[in-house]
């Protein structure tokens, strides 16, 4: 007995051949269907595209440098925290943690920088290596003590939104020094440095998962663990790297947001959460593992970035506006899976 794959790698019968001895319509065929596949495939960008042409004919105010800046800086935070969410997303785990950690990493930087005395070269790094500290933490608790990471890091947000409440005692911190601020306000020809952070890390973070031997240990384990675990790969590190990673970046993402607000709120960072885990999805990278990439997630920031602006410019009452940004978000992600299912066939 045949199967599928044979049967559909067999040639066609004379009878039925044309001219070349193909099946008329084969080649118009795998044509068409390739074109739906390319648009599947780039649905993201096409969406994206879509949304800027829309808010730019409702506001031409969208399509002028300013707002393209705007948008750049916005998109670097909540870029930089997608990248952290998908780095557990490829091993198949998940952080809720990261919106929380960026926010009390960041206070305790600003802390060690305005209040003990440290000169920001020495709290910022500090700061950011709690975070990373955390995401190690978490780790450890997935893959040594088998907690499952939906839940571990569920308790490791409420517990980071408890410290940071103790750690700014309900106040706002807003006495930084120049030195700890440069970074979100300095310009160059009236162009924000910020988001060449968010450049340059997704730019190594495409590299990694694409031309080393980290990038191809983290899509085997989120693929198969067993497999990859039968093929001598070993799991549970690669799985603690990821972590570690995710909360290297969450730290780096709340630095820049401290910088550019100038201030930390006893709340800092939790309006991103629910954005942060939708961008990556957004972008290609499965909630199963195994799959995503740089330039997709880049997508999903710009697309719910540009979400956000453009229902802010065109004078959308507030109170409809995350309604309105939760259905294109909805409709984002819909897409997104039909595409799956389409590629999967």
């Amino acid at each position: 007995m045949q199967t599928r794959s044979d049967l559909s790698s067999s040639p066609a019968p004379a009878a039925l051949a044309g001219p070349g001895g193909a099946a008329p319509g084969t080649g118009s065929g795998k044509r068409g269907k390739g074109g739906v596949q390319w648009v599947f495939q780039n649905v993201v960008w096409l969406w994206l595209a879509a949304l800027v042409v829309v808010f730019g004919v409702l506001n031409p105010f969208f399509f002028t440098l300013s707002n393209l800046q705007n948008v750049l800086v916005q998109a670097t935070v909540l870029g930089l925290l997608a990248l952290a969410v998908s780095m557990p997303l490829m091993v198949a785990e998940i952080d809720l943690s990261i919106a929380s950690n960026m926010g009390f990493s960041a206070a305790i930087g600003a802390i060690l920088s305005t209040r003990l005395g440290l000169t920001p070269a020495v709290g910022v790094p500090l700061g950011i290596a709690v975070a990373t500290a955390i995401g190690f933490f978490n780790g450890l608790c997935v893959t040594r003590l088998k907690m499952v990471s939906l839940i571990q890091t569920l308790a490791v947000m409420i517990v980071l939104q408890g410290s940071l409440l103790a750690v700014t005692q309900g106040n706002t911190i807003s006495d930084m020094s120049t030195g700890y601020i440069w970074i979100g306000q300095y310009t160059v020809n009236n162009w924000p440095v910020m988001p060449i952070v968010f450049l340059v890390v997704l730019i190594g973070m495409g590299f990694m998962l694409r031309k080393t031997v980290l990038g191809r240990y983290l899509y085997a384990t989120g693929g198969n663990a067993l497999a990859a675990n039968s093929a001598g790969i070993r799991v549970n590190r690669v799985k603690i790297i990821a972590f570690t990673l995710s909360g290297f970046l969450a730290g780096v993402a709340g630095y820049l947001l401290a910088a550019w607000q100038m201030a930390i709120t006893s709340d800092q960072g939790e309006g991103f959460l629910l954005y942060a885990i939708a961008a990556p999805i957004i972008g290609g990278v499965s909630v199963f593992g195994g799959r995503g990439g740089a330039l997709g997630i880049l997508g999903g920031v710009l697309l719910l970035t540009v979400i956000h602006v453009g229902l802010a410019i065109t004078e959308v009452p507030s109170f409809y506006v995350q309604m309105i940004g939760g259905i294109l978000i909805f409709i984002a992600v819909a897409v997104d899976a039909i595409r799956v299912n389409f590629v999967s066939q």
